[in-house]
């Protein structure tokens, strides 16, 4: 983990390179997580630029720098939650717009087996591996208690080797 307290006080003064210095360390993982959450890098980009501009303007409201990367990332989870709604609100055929290719998914039935999952399986499971958050941090980036969020990673990767295991037998 970086050390974020300079430059969140920086930007919390206006400085927007300190801001753009911050961006840079999350920016990846905010973006692969928004992508394995969606399955659709149009609407990854959009919940990624969502929160950065609500972090940007909102910057001075972080109490406590050294938890930059956290607040950031709730703030992400709302906006993935927000357009995961709007999928269920738009009448008509979703389009498969399915462009994980820059992850290498070992097989296709781990694909297939992780586009099963729901919306917040799919979210707690990339925060924890892709994002590699705690479940400590993963409890305050979801609003739920910790011991939920293990138990419902434990169930997750359960269900996955299950499925996973039944497919080769």
């Amino acid at each position: 983990m970086n050390d974020f307290s300079a430059d969140v006080r920086l930007a919390q003064q206006g400085s927007s390179d300190a801001f753009s210095r911050l961006y840079g360390t999350v920016y990846k993982d905010m973006y692969h997580i928004a992508l394995y959450s969606l399955r659709n890098s149009h609407d990854a980009a959009d919940a990624v630029s969502d929160t950065v501009l609500d972090a940007f303007c909102s910057i001075k409201k972080l109490k406590d720098p050294d938890c930059f990367r956290g607040w950031i990332m709730k703030i992400l989870s709302a906006k993935i939650k927000r357009i995961q709604r709007n999928y269920f609100d738009v009448p008509g055929e979703l389009k498969d717009d399915t462009s994980i290719s820059e992850f290498d998914f070992e097989s296709v039935e781990l694909r297939e087996s992780i586009d099963r999952l729901n919306t917040g399986s799919r979210l707690l499971l990339s925060l924890s591996v892709l994002g590699g958050y705690s479940s400590e941090e993963i409890s305050k980036i979801c609003d739920i208690k910790a011991s939920t969020v293990r138990s419902r990673l434990a169930a997750i990767k359960k269900a996955l080797r299950l499925e996973l295991t039944s497919d080769i037998t």
